[in-house]
């Protein structure tokens, strides 16, 4: 992804009034979850549905050749090979950042499917969170963590051209948004991010623009939308 790609990406996002702030990091959640993880049963699926849910998260055509990953008792499996370099997941809601109400919300079930670039640099992060929240450690644990790793070069800085389609409209990214609407969200390296003028989330090195599609994985339109 060239600069001149790149800001007019941003500008984009910034006229369409998108922002670079996901629907799911909203502070004004209706329920008050505990600071600790639920049981750990409320955040695990049937095993053919989150596949199915997964598999939601881009069009048919890129979801059908993608691995599909699962969330076991011990952080995420492979539960489908792939043979296109996208790999297909559901996120739960300790992928968020450390100030959001919700981090702990068991209903959370984000449909993501990422692209060769981010399932390189973007995924270890999101392994890393599953194994560190299922290994029942603290909030304030798992970003010490993230960023000993990231100190460490443990965790991949992200890389250009690196994004994730979240274009489902089964999932649950939040009890104030629900499914929200399909959107696809483009990584910028930290470098490219403060070229630009943009804040970059330090807990995960990376600035994330999120840009609004008119129809979902399915062909059908956001009807929302309008409203």
């Amino acid at each position: 992804m060239t600069p001149k790609i790149i800001k007019a990406i941003a500008c984009f996002s910034l006229l369409a009034g998108l922002g670079a702030v996901l629907p799911v990091r909203a502070q004004n959640s209706q329920t008050q979850y505990p600071q600790t993880m639920a049981p750990l049963d409320q955040y695990l699926m049937d095993r053919d549905a989150e596949i199915a849910l997964a598999r939601s998260a881009a069009p048919a055509s890129i979801s059908r050749d993608a691995e599909v990953l699962v969330l076991g008792p011990k952080g995420y499996e492979t539960a489908v090979k792939g043979r296109n370099g996208f790999v297909c997941l559901v996120d739960r809601s300790w992928t968020d950042t450390e100030d959001n109400d919700e981090f702990w919300n068991p209903k959370r079930r984000g449909p993501m499917c990422l692209n060769p670039e981010a399932a390189r640099s973007a995924l270890p992060n999101t392994i890393m969170r599953a194994k560190l929240a299922l290994a029942g450690r603290s909030k304030a644990e798992m970003f010490e963590a993230l960023k000993a790793a990231y100190d460490r070069k443990e965790l991949p800085e992200i890389e250009t051209g690196a994004m994730i389609y979240m274009m489902s409209k089964e999932g649950h990214l939040s009890d104030q948004d629900g499914h929200w609407h399909p959107h696809l969200m483009f990584f910028l390296p930290a470098n490219e991010a403060e070229a630009l003028g943009t804040a970059v989330n330090t807990a995960d090195r990376v600035t994330v623009l999120t840009i609004r599609v008119a129809k979902w994985s399915d062909g059908t339109p956001d009807s929302a939308a309008a409203h």
